[in-house]
């Protein structure tokens, strides 16, 4: 009878956990609500991590994943998945309305100036990719899980430290905008550099307490 080898003590193998629900490799799953964890940034991932185990996010199954890790080891489990560079499947479009895609499109590229909310290519980047180290990408995720987030950083069930600058944010939408960016953002497909941006072209809009980022000279 062939001996039984032990599975391999790698980090890929430790969080199979985390595949359960974020699918093969953290790519995400077709459920529309648990979210990509392969190749956002660093510092976004160790910072949820750290908001899930400290209830600044809500989520009980996470919590009970994390309440014992220390932060050394979330550290880890962020660099592994920023690490892992993978393709991204085409956008589903479900939204075929024209004027609500055009004002998902505006509040993206434009925000609304006269009510001082920025656009989300101001902290996103301009390919909506991210920005190393903290901040995530906007493209490629469902947008069942777009409405959740923003739904949640209006009803304080998702925080940031503070100046918590998403809440800000999502606190001016009005339920039909927050429909619209989903409905924009989830139909756009992805550019041929999915990585995020090394820097920003100007500093944030807003302060944010989560966020570092650089800005390009």
């Amino acid at each position: 009878m062939a001996a039984v080898l032990p599975a391999p003590d790698t980090m890929a193998s430790r969080v199979l956990a985390c595949t359960a629900c974020h699918g093969r490799e953290g790519r995400a799953t077709p459920d529309g609500y648990f979210p990509r964890l392969a190749g956002k940034p660093e510092g976004y991932l160790y910072h949820q991590l750290l908001n899930f185990r400290e209830g600044r996010r809500r989520y009980p199954q996470m919590a009970v994943l994390l309440e014992n890790l220390s932060d050394d080891y979330l550290r880890e489990m962020a660099q592994h998945f920023a690490g892992l560079d993978l393709p991204y499947p085409p956008p589903s479009a479900v939204v075929r309305d024209p004027a609500l895609l055009a004002q998902g499109r505006r509040l993206v590229e434009q925000g609304d100036p006269q009510r001082r909310l920025p656009a989300c290519t101001q902290c996103h980047g301009a390919a909506m990719t991210g920005v190393s180290p903290d901040i995530p990408g906007l493209l490629g995720l469902p947008r069942d899980y777009l409405n959740a987030q923003l739904g949640a950083w209006q009803t304080g069930q998702r925080r940031a430290r503070s100046p918590d600058c998403m809440a800000d944010v999502a606190r001016q939408l009005s339920p039909t905008e927050v429909s619209a960016v989903t409905a924009w953002l989830a139909a756009q497909p992805l550019p041929a550099v999915t990585r995020a941006a090394r820097a920003l072209p100007q500093p944030l809009p807003l302060p944010c307490g989560d966020v570092s980022v650089g800005v390009r000279p």
